[in-house]
């Protein structure tokens, strides 16, 4: 799912945000919502600056595919030439367990026939609790969707991807967040390298962090957010969208 740009979310004319994000951007407490809805985190950020938001994001987008956005959605072109900060908010999805190749599972939507389509997603969503938590006691804590040379790797050609259009605007990038979700057994492994990896790479290029965890954790792991125990509830959305909006508003005036 590619989201539609933030339009009508922040006044015309002020600065705009280039986010490329995963469903954390658009996924409110109960549902999925437009990408202008104006207390999701990047508006919320947006009008703190006077700017807007564009958004390009989908479910369970990993830093690979923020790179094919950029690659292959002419609207992304359409708005680089106008960005004033580019935002990432992929890299977190990338440190879910994945008991299956990313490759190989996001081939399952187009398994057909339907019944074997059907069959297969349940019987992996089953299993993927269980198979989380007994992957992750492996050296390493097991394979997940996307390891954090690659998730560095694709987000560093999207970082030259957009300075060569856009030399130096300033560049923010939300560390992986925490989750309580019962659909990965409550394992994490994968979190600790893949911040360390973002943290490195920002420090290498110049880019700034943003700590999701220490942000909003605590709101993740009481519960106030989605059920699924990974998306934010609204007072998630708006302590990250303050604190991106207050680091944002220093860098744009520098």
């Amino acid at each position: 799912m590619l989201t539609d740009a933030a339009a009508g979310a922040c006044p015309e004319g002020g600065p705009v945000l280039l986010v490329l994000a995963d469903s954390l951007a658009f996924h409110g407490p109960s549902r999925p919502e437009p990408a202008d809805e104006p207390r999701l985190w990047h508006n919320v950020a947006a009008r703190a600056v006077g700017g807007r938001a564009e958004l390009f994001a989908g479910y369970g987008w990993t830093a690979r595919h923020a790179w094919r956005a950029l690659c292959e959605d002419p609207r992304a072109w359409a708005v680089m030439p106008r960005v004033d900060a580019l935002v990432f908010g992929v890299g977190g999805m990338d440190t879910l367990p994945s008991p299956l190749p990313t490759a190989v599972r996001e081939l399952i939507p187009s398994m057909r026939p339907d019944v074997m389509r059907r069959a297969v997603r349940a019987a992996y969503l089953a299993a993927l609790p269980t198979l989380s938590r007994s992957l992750a006691r492996l050296p390493g804590g097991g394979p997940v969707a996307l390891p954090p040379r690659l998730t560095v790797r694709y987000l560093e050609q999207c970082r030259r991807a957009v300075v060569a259009i856009r030399p130096r605007i300033p560049i923010v990038a939300l560390l992986p967040g925490v989750h309580r979700a019962p659909g990965y057994g409550y394992a994490h492994p994968g979190r600790e390298p893949g911040e360390r990896a973002m943290r490195r790479w920002a420090a290498r290029v110049g880019a700034h962090t943003l700590d999701t965890a220490a942000l909003i954790g605590a709101h993740v792991r009481g519960g106030a957010g989605n059920p699924d125990g990974i998306h934010y509830g609204w007072s998630g959305h708006a302590a990250l969208g303050a604190a991106l909006g207050e680091l944002l508003a220093e860098l744009l005036t520098r």
